[in-house]
């Protein structure tokens, strides 16, 4: 569904509070094109910043990675990694580091070419290649030589993957990993085309057409990253499950204003939108009503790059915590089912080995509301550095729901902080990555959800030498613990758990990240549309089971 701009624009214009007057009579989106194509009809948020499955790094790219593309495994119904590119569970050595993997010899290519392990090898090998300038080049350091070749110490052919047959894998890694199935389901870790890759050089997947694709979809439309907002995942039938699949086609638009989005689900042009603040509260009694909640946590980061930054002081970092009312922020801003952290590791993500007892809860971190301890951490803070005013930018996503959040921060601030003066700065999301990964802001609005389902997929993003650690958080003591966690105990699931727990509480004590919330999305799905896989880790969507009641 590719929506006309002047379509759009007298869909903007039209108030939440008309919006509101029909909220009761929803109209069921009429799924199709009206040709009798199968077509799910699903607006996103943001654009597509990378089809590249080495740069991709956030949540819209990844879910179009995951249709597209097939790795050894994907995530079942159930989120649990299963053979997929694999023609069976692979076979794991008694000490956790060798893996044997028997292709399936039915898989192909969009260009009827076979999927092969050479496929996998090269794919794994341009994303460890610094040249490629990865920054998901960090989730393959279990596998043999992948940091060092990193780092360009050795070379990419040196990584622990070879091709033993043109169906037979054998992957080494340099140290035992409890979540490695997780990761063969990820999107960094799907096959690459060398030929097709090297054929487009810097031009490789910056379309629909410069890829090749062996996943239940194939990429339709794209034409270009961070730019690019209407574009459709559609039926690959030289797929090997193809008969599975029972979409013609997912359409994609992006829509940043919400009250847009449910102006088309109610003139039956989209059949799932997502909704926010007060439009989730005044349509939560719908039909169509969901909520999603995903292992994933917003917080703020603050920038401490410079040895001269403000933000290295923790009574600073810890005064911004406390004045900021997450109940409110979730209950009256959000209003979508997000929930108030207990720390940087979301609820419901993992659960001790020997007790069952979610890590969440038993981290024991109380992250409060409280204007009297930030107005005390505050006064500490201008003292420690000084000052007596600062002025903080908020870099923040352009859409309705971030500037709606940065809206209530900067009064939540400023209010409670006296001398603190708030501006905010929305951006295209695109746009913010950037000036993350360069460290030009002050305090960026970040997010990260989890890639895997265990505690080192967020507590491994801040230690020191981290890409991911935008803001240059560092901790001495909470890196030893998170590679403790990774290497001296990554055998012992108990001591392992205890060393993912104390770098939670270290980074947690020093707020290194500020926690907001827990994100859940509050949707309006057509009761038409079944079995829309939704995982709470990896890539969000699955939409090969997806299919139209008619």
């Amino acid at each position: 569904m590719k929506l006309k701009k002047s379509a759009l624009l007298g869909l903007i214009a039209v108030s939440s509070i008309a919006l509101v007057a029909c909220g009761g009579n929803t109209k069921k989106a009429d799924s199709g094109s009206g040709s009798g194509e199968k077509v799910f009809r699903f607006i996103e948020r943001q654009e597509m910043p990378s089809a590249d499955p080495s740069l991709a790094t956030d949540e819209v790219s990844f879910v179009a990675l995951n249709n597209v593309y097939e790795g050894i495994y994907r995530l079942d119904k159930d989120s649990k990694p299963q053979p997929a590119g694999a023609a069976e569970k692979a076979e794991v050595s008694e000490d956790g580091l060798t893996y044997k993997i028997k292709l399936r010899e039915d898989a192909k290519w969009t260009d009827d070419k076979p999927v092969t392990a050479a496929d996998f090898v090269y794919g794994w090998q341009r994303t460890v290649d610094p040249a490629t300038g990865s920054e998901y080049a960090y989730m393959f350091n279990s596998v043999k030589n992948a940091e060092k070749i990193s780092k360009g110490e050795m070379k990419k052919e040196e990584l622990g993957i070879k091709a033993v047959s043109d169906y037979e894998l054998e992957i080494t890694l340099e140290k035992a990993t409890p979540y490695f199935d997780y990761l063969l389901a990820f999107p960094s870790f799907l096959p690459q085309r060398q030929d097709i890759a090297e054929k487009y050089g810097k031009d490789y997947t910056t379309a629909s057409d410069k890829a090749v694709y062996n996943g239940p979809f194939t990429l339709t439309d794209f034409d270009g990253p961070g730019t690019d907002t209407s574009w459709s995942y559609t039926k690959n039938d030289k797929y090997w499950d193809k008969d599975t699949v029972k979409l013609d086609k997912v359409a994609i638009d992006v829509v940043k204003e919400a009250p847009t989005s449910l102006n088309l689900f109610q003139d039956g042009q989209a059949d799932e939108v997502p909704l926010s603040g007060e439009l989730a509260q005044q349509m939560k009694n719908e039909p169509d009503y969901i909520v999603l909640k995903g292992a994933s946590t917003f917080y703020l980061e603050p920038n401490q790059r410079e040895e001269n930054s403000p933000y290295r002081n923790v009574n600073l970092r810890k005064a911004l915590s406390y004045a900021i009312d997450r109940k409110a922020l979730v209950e009256q801003i959000l209003a979508n089912g997000s929930a108030v952290p207990t720390g940087l590791v979301p609820e419901g993500l993992a659960a001790n080995p020997k007790t069952d007892e979610d890590f969440a809860k038993e981290t024991g971190n109380e992250i409060t509301y409280d204007a009297d301890k930030a107005k005390e951490s505050w006064k500490k803070a201008k003292e420690e550095l000084g000052i007596s005013t600062l002025s903080v930018d908020l870099l923040i996503d352009d859409t309705d729901n971030a500037k709606k959040m940065a809206e209530y921060l900067q009064g939540s601030l400023s209010d409670t902080l006296e001398g603190l003066k708030v501006s905010v700065s929305p951006v295209p999301f695109s746009v913010r990555l950037d000036r993350s990964n360069k460290g030009d802001f002050q305090i960026a609005v970040s997010a990260w959800g989890a890639d895997y389902a265990d505690p080192s997929s967020f507590l491994d993003l801040f230690t020191t030498d981290n890409s991911y650690n935008r803001g240059h958080y560092s901790n001495p003591e909470y890196d030893k613990l998170v590679e403790s966690a990774a290497t001296t105990n990554a055998n012992n699931p108990e001591a392992r758990w205890k060393d993912l727990l104390d770098a939670e509480k270290i980074i947690m004590d020093d707020m290194g990240v500020v926690p907001l919330y827990q994100k859940a999305e509050a949707h309006l799905r057509s009761e038409k549309v079944k079995d829309v896989v939704y995982h709470s880790t990896g890539a969000k969507y699955d939409f090969k089971w997806t299919y139209i009641e008619d």
